[in-house]
């Protein structure tokens, strides 16, 4: 059976789409307080491909900024979950090397820890408001993450409602779940970055064990990324295809074929939203459709924080 959090419940199955509607039960707390006991809850059983990839090597100093910014956060009762590397490892077993700490919240949650964070002598930056913002100690720094650069996906309550525990540096807290860390990756498919081999991973070692219809869901209007990724999966581990459901295969590939016997000469040109940098001639010089800056501009939710006139000391405790 699917993953499904018990913060969350089927509501809706409207006939002939299999893509489940999910609200946050109003019984269920949208964070629950890390206690003693939070360890007990991590996921075990995983037996994940034995990897010859170690754990990052960090720092002292880093060490101690992301376990003191992930204890302020969970003191502090501010809702969020932990992606990157440390997520990654999480669900496939697969170590990357940790040059900082994503945490991932909603805007609404990240200006308020911001706020929080420089009244108590952090070095705050809002690096984009429209997904990214930084908390600075020495020469490190961890990134608090409110979507994706192009806005094309959110972080909503939905997804640090779904994050799992997990111990993170020694620390009993809370990873996103893999079906919003795959979706996470989806737009990461830029020349110097691509996300693909994670998405990879992250089916491959889970065998399969999703919640399609949260993926789904996550991936919305944006379901040929996700079929790409898919594609791309079965490329790599064909002998593992199954790990995809058939009814995801059937619908997905029905889309494409509706799209393709049905082609609409009004569809917009999509590049930006890819790799704006790649498909900057497109936009520039033959005057196709800037989706990202129209993305952009319109995100309703952003990262809301100034900083005060007396800038926080750096390397604050």
């Amino acid at each position: 059976m699917p993953f499904r959090s018990k913060g969350l419940r089927r509501v809706r199955r409207e006939p002939g789409n299999p893509m489940t509607v999910f609200i946050q039960s109003a019984k269920q707390p949208l964070f629950h307080t890390l206690t003693s006991n939070h360890a007990a809850m991590v996921m075990e059983g995983n037996n994940f491909p034995v990897s010859s990839s170690a754990p990052p090597e960090l720092e002292a100093n880093q060490e101690r900024l992301y376990q003191d910014i992930l204890t302020f956060l969970t003191n502090h009762c501010v809702p969020y979950a932990v992606s990157g590397a440390f997520a990654l490892q999480q669900h496939t077993g697969v170590h990357r090397p940790a040059k900082d700490l994503d945490v991932f919240l909603t805007s609404e949650s990240a200006s308020h820890a911001l706020e929080l964070l420089s009244q108590n002598g952090y070095l705050c930056e809002v690096c984009d408001p429209v997904w990214l913002a930084k908390v600075h100690r020495d020469d490190y720094f961890v990134d608090f993450i409110t979507g994706m650069s192009n806005a094309a996906l959110t972080v909503t309550d939905s997804w640090i409602t779904r994050a799992r525990p997990a111990l993170i540096l020694g620390l009993p807290t809370r990873i996103l779940a893999p079906e919003e860390l795959l979706a996470s990756k989806l737009f990461v498919v830029r020349r110097e970055r691509f996300d693909g081999a994670d998405i990879a991973h992250i089916i491959y070692a889970t065998g399969g064990r999703l919640d399609w219809d949260r993926i789904l869901e996550l991936a919305g209007i944006h379901w040929e990324m996700l079929l790409w990724a898919l594609v791309l999966f079965r490329y790599i581990y064909p002998g593992q295809a199954q790990f995809v459901p058939m009814l995801i295969w059937t619908q997905l590939m029905n889309r494409l074929m509706f799209r393709l016997l049905n082609p609409d000469p009004a569809d917009r040109f999509r590049g930006s939203l890819v790799d704006d940098n790649m498909f900057a001639i497109d936009v520039n010089e033959w005057g196709l459709d800037d989706l990202l800056s129209q993305y952009r501009s319109t995100r309703a939710n952003k990262i809301h924080w100034t900083p005060a006139p007396v800038e926080a000391e750096k390397g604050a405790a």
